[in-house]
């Protein structure tokens, strides 16, 4: 225990020392009535910066990303009322996506709670759902226990946001201030190392795989495993394939790897998923958009093991042979462990058919596309993106086509690098998410790519740019459409484009230069590659290039809804 305090402090003060204690560097929030008291309580100390959002909803967005792209704990502060209810998209989007977070909340003084007070709601109850856990804090005293067992549960296990609701009596009350050290819950015990027996299993079934097929998602990247993970492709010589929030996670310039897989992934990702005779999928949860229908997936026979930290994660969708419940790290070293003991090799007999078949599939060139000297194709401009960049950016999305040309045509080799909204698929999180991670990573260079839809959502936040230095450079991808629901439009409802063209658009690079930015117009694409160098060149400043792009190009492959991995639609040929 730390016992700094020898007098009594207020709950506002407690909620500070907390932050610092656990060595938050940085919190986005906005204030209100409710957390008047732990606002004033930031003024008078120097632990943490306190970043001021324009909206409750990028600030949760922000610490998000903070989260995704350092591997600490995120934070975000908010008052009662529409500050929570603005703040749940947020939380949504970090629960769906098990981002490690702490959001606290102001709520109404304890004795005004069910009252219908000014900006109260039930913090609580519309949260619960969209959290892995929150707290009521009806005492003082339990307040530095709270935050404490708030940051334990936000990062260990299956990481995910945890919010505070904090009544505005409890910051003004007082207590003496002790925060433990160490924290022990008796209903919360997650478990980190695998069956060893299990993993012996598993081994054993991998080295004699005939068609072997490597399948890992976030949970590689949330246990910082991707070192672990790409020893043991390379050690194996499998194929691999990174769902869209596992990108990173191995090599994506390795030959082993096969791209993507899901309804925008590769022909070869997909088929090698739907042929394999043994399957280890690792950190990754056999979602809808991955496997496609689960009854087609299951008409292929093959084993399955499943490495996941989340029990409830196991055989939830697909029925698996061999669960391994564990934390990532953990359970692939030992995997290595157990290979390098072991005296059996993989099938060498077997794979280099299996490789074989894979490289037919990969002459298929399923994310090829046709050049145009005319009209910015939107693939070319993430291409140049990674040249220009050298693959080494933080590159954030929004929600939409061009968050797949993003995912399909900048290949990452590095974990924590690729940050989006995966399952809840949330629009307006690009802006936010490149502020969160510039504010985590000072001095790198981070891209936004975004759409003239989404962008428009939390645009406000240019000014919270301009505030705090941040100097992101935005890539729009602007073809006057809400772009993923255009193309479902034209296959599925007959070209009826229902809402979603984007009429009267901004001058998106006036309104960048009227929050004080650089504001650029690309529409010719030899041009693409210039602006992007003198863009990133500008390595002080915000630059806002809005990229004029084809307004009728589509994202292939793509896996209807309803259909099977190896029903692929590899472009408008197949229709």
């Amino acid at each position: 225990m730390s016992n700094e305090a020898a007098v009594p402090i207020t709950g506002a003060e407690i909620v500070v020392r907390c932050l610092a204690e656990e060595g938050v560097k940085h919190v986005f929030g906005y204030p209100g009535g409710a957390v008047l008291y732990i606002y004033d309580a930031i003024f008078k100390q120097d632990k943490f910066q306190h970043i001021l959002v324009r909206h409750e909803q990028a600030a949760v967005h922000a610490a998000d990303a903070y989260s995704r792209s350092s591997n600490q704990v995120g934070v975000a502060l908010v008052t009662s009322g529409p500050g929570v209810t603005n703040a749940v998209t947020g939380l949504s989007t970090a629960y769906m996506d098990s981002v490690p977070m702490v959001v606290i909340s102001g709520q109404v003084p304890s004795h005004a709670i069910g009252q219908d007070a000014f900006q109260e709601c039930d913090t609580v109850g519309i949260t619960r759902p969209v959290v892995k856990h929150n707290f009521l804090v009806k005492d003082v005293k339990e307040l530095a226990s709270t935050m404490k067992k708030a940051f334990f549960i936000a990062r260990t296990g299956r990481p995910g946001p945890v919010l505070v609701d904090i009544p505005k009596d409890i910051s003004m009350q007082k207590c003496m201030y002790e925060y433990p050290r160490e924290i022990e819950m008796r209903s919360y015990r997650p478990v980190d190392k695998g069956h060893a027996g299990q993993i012996r299993k598993a081994v054993q079934l991998l080295l004699q795989a005939e068609r072997p097929m490597i399948y890992t998602g976030g949970g590689v990247i949330l246990a910082n495993a991707a070192p672990e993970l790409n020893r043991l492709v390379e050690k194996l010589g499998f194929p691999v394939t990174n769902t869209l929030m596992g990108l990173g996670g191995s090599r994506a310039t390795s030959d082993k790897f096969v791209g993507m897989p899901g309804m925008h992934g590769t022909y070869e990702a997909n088929m090698a998923m739907q042929h394999c005779d043994v399957l280890i999928a690792i950190g990754a949860r056999f979602d809808d958009r991955v496997i496609g229908n689960p009854k087609h997936f299951a008409s292929t026979p093959r084993k399955i093991i499943h490495v996941d930290i989340d029990p409830s994660s196991i055989s939830k969708r697909v029925k698996v042979d061999i669960p391994i419940v564990g934390n990532v790290k953990d359970v692939l070293t030992e995997f290595l462990a157990q290979l390098d003991a072991a005296d059996a090799r993989p099938n060498t007999a077997a794979l280099p058919a299996w490789w074989k078949q894979i490289n037919e599939w990969r002459a298929r060139e399923c994310l090829r596309y046709s050049p145009s000297s005319e009209v910015i194709k939107p693939q070319a401009v993430i291409e140049e993106l990674w040249k220009v960049t050298k693959g080494d950016a933080f590159v954030t999305s929004d929600v939409g086509q061009h968050q797949m040309w993003a995912a399909q045509y900048y290949p990452f080799d590095k974990p924590r690098r690729w940050i989006n909204s995966g399952g809840l698929g949330t629009m307006g999180v690009g802006l936010p998410y490149a502020m969160g991670v510039q504010m985590a990573n000072p001095g790198a260079t981070v891209a936004c790519v975004t759409g003239e839809g989404s962008i428009q959502m939390n645009i406000q936040e240019l000014a919270t740019c301009k505030q705090y230095h941040l100097t992101p450079k935005i890539i729009l991808l602007n073809n006057r459409f809400l772009g993923m629901v255009r193309q479902w439009q034209e296959l599925d409802y007959g070209s009826r484009y229902s809402e979603s063209y984007m009429d009267s658009l901004p001058d998106f690079e006036k309104l960048a230069e009227a929050y004080g930015h650089v504001g650029m117009r690309i529409d010719k694409p030899g041009d693409i590659e210039g602006a992007l160098r003198d863009a990133f060149a500008m390595k002080d400043r915000l630059v806002f290039m809005n990229f004029i792009t084809d307004r009728g190009e589509n994202v292939w492959p793509m896996v209807k809804a309803g259909k099977g991995l190896s029903e692929m639609l590899l472009g408008s040929e197949d229709l």
